[in-house]
């Protein structure tokens, strides 16, 4: 079911938001090579905790984490793991969500571990873009196809990259998962109408060579996680937002300022 907020509950869900920007911003500060990927777990459970937050992750389906840390070319879903250590030139994608007072908001971002490759560095520009290519088509009258042709236009005939389509953005409050689904690809014109009040995420994940994606089973984590299928390179990037009649509302934003620079 897909329920219209009210101004009120907007603003509570970016409330929310600013919990979860305020962790990747520390973590921009914190990524380096060395870093253990438990040390990304503690620093953001401790971050949301401390600002009277919950990391609405943990139990959701029986995850256990607050985060979801993906590096290279695991696409999503990857998980905080004791002793794997950041390399320099690794990309790692932390994927989170918050729920404060009640009101969720999702977030992943990309970060390069150190110095890395022109190529990675392309793939970043790339998958941001391609996330505000989606928001700019989030407006009030549009359609979901508008959101997800203009991302997989973008990426593909523009770049040329993958522009994965198994895992999609979608709507969010109450719960972390509602409907509608959001894909990053589609036909302009088509799918569901776009109304002030929804609040959905958009999260575009492309690669460096295939689209398809397949399973990887950690043993010893006794954990499956997706990954390219190729071995090639992956970024995601992620906002939640509200549709309102005056363009669509970031609800995750670490800088408005930067935001409008895509915008």
């Amino acid at each position: 079911m897909i329920t219209l907020k009210s101004d009120r509950e907007i603003k509570l869900m970016a409330e929310s938001g600013a919990v979860l920007a305020g962790v990747h911003k520390g973590l921009q500060k914190l990524i380096k090579p060395g870093l253990d990927t438990w040390e990304i777990e503690e620093f953001a459970d401790k971050y949301i905790t401390d600002h009277n937050a919950v990391a609405s992750e943990k139990g959701f389906d029986g995850y256990k984490f607050a985060t979801c840390v993906s590096i290279n070319d695991e696409v999503a879903h990857g998980i905080p793991r004791k002793g794997l250590k950041l390399k320099k030139g690794d990309l790692v994608k932390v994927d989170m969500c918050v729920n404060k007072d009640g009101f969720e908001s999702d977030s992943c971002w990309t970060y390069a571990v150190g110095e890395i490759s022109p190529e990675a560095k392309k793939l970043m520009e790339v998958t941001k873009t391609a996330l505000y290519k989606g928001i700019e088509q989030a407006q009030a009258g549009n359609r979901l196809g508008d959101i997800g042709a203009a991302i997989q236009k973008y990426v593909e005939d523009e770049n040329h990259m993958g522009d994965v389509r198994e895992l999609i953005g979608h709507g969010i409050q109450p719960s972390i998962h509602e409907e509608p689904a959001v894909p990053a690809y589609g036909e302009a014109g088509k799918g569901l109408r776009l109304r002030p009040g929804m609040t959905i995420t958009i999260e575009p994940m492309v690669t460096l060579g295939t689209w398809e994606i397949k399973d990887r089973y950690d043993k010893k984590d006794d954990w499956t996680y997706y990954v390219t299928a190729d071995g090639s390179l992956s970024a995601q990037y992620e906002h939640t937002l509200a549709i309102t009649n005056d363009g669509p509302k970031i609800l995750t934003s670490q800088d408005p300022e930067a935001d409008k620079d895509f915008l």
